[in-house]
């Protein structure tokens, strides 16, 4: 059987170049919402350095702002980071005996951006490939996050509030593509949207536990409409 040719260095800043354009200004709306939310520079570049989990990284401000407790940001932040896991799982068969020792380094840059690009690579996956494209994106959003706190100070107030909207646009540019391939997909997020606005507004559960409850209902929804077309499907 022929042998795939190895992912290099300049495949690896061929392809991080794009992800690292796409991160700098949603890393810029991160150090801002921050600032918006009195947290320091080192406190917001710290986030970024050691989370580095984009969308969980502004809810967990967001919950911050809205004075949720730690509880509600840890299970909230550990529930929608849960995709991970079947990152890792799906990306695991491409690993080689090469990448082993570098694994919990590979594992920490895995985002949906590197993960997506990785995964629908026809080479052979090394080390060295991995950590420079995983290495752009990480520096991107740190630098990102940086330049967002020190520059988004001279912009206008009511510019520095509305970069909390940068937390929904973020998950619409995740949506849309799933949903153009499901209705279901487009049934859950609207599920999902009653259900947290009723949740908060009629039964005045704290915004942290709505989201919470919500991200396991719809989940649990979610996993039962699969099992049974895979049923129906035999």
């Amino acid at each position: 059987m022929e042998s795939l040719k190895k992912c290099n260095f300049r495949d690896a800043i061929t392809d991080g170049t794009p992800i690292v354009i796409g991160f700098i200004p949603i890393a810029m709306a991160f150090g801002i919402l921050c600032k918006s939310a009195n947290l320091s520079l080192a406190e917001s570049v710290s986030f970024s350095l050691f989370v580095f989990a984009g969308a969980s990284q502004f809810i967990a401000v967001n919950l911050l702002i809205a004075g949720a407790s730690m509880g509600e940001i840890l299970l909230t932040t550990l529930l929608v980071n849960m995709r991970h896991v079947l990152f890792s799982a799906s990306i695991s068969p491409k690993i080689s005996l090469e990448m082993k020792n570098k694994i919990p380094f590979i594992a920490f840059g895995l985002t949906d951006e590197t993960f997506s690009v990785a995964s629908l690579k026809n080479k052979e996956l090394t080390s060295k490939y991995m950590l420079v494209l995983e290495g752009m994106a990480y520096s991107s959003f740190i630098i990102g996050t940086f330049l967002g706190y020190v520059l988004g100070g001279i912009l206008p107030k009511i510019v520095q509030t509305s970069m909390g909207i940068a937390l929904y646009s973020l998950f619409v540019a995740i949506l849309i593509p799933a949903l153009k391939k499901s209705n279901k997909i487009l049934i859950l997020v609207l599920l999902s949207g009653i259900m947290n606005t009723v949740l908060t507004k009629v039964i005045h559960l704290a915004q942290g536990w709505s989201i919470v409850v919500t991200i396991l209902f719809v989940s649990f929804l979610g996993l039962v409409i699969s099992s049974s077309k895979e049923e129906i499907n035999e």
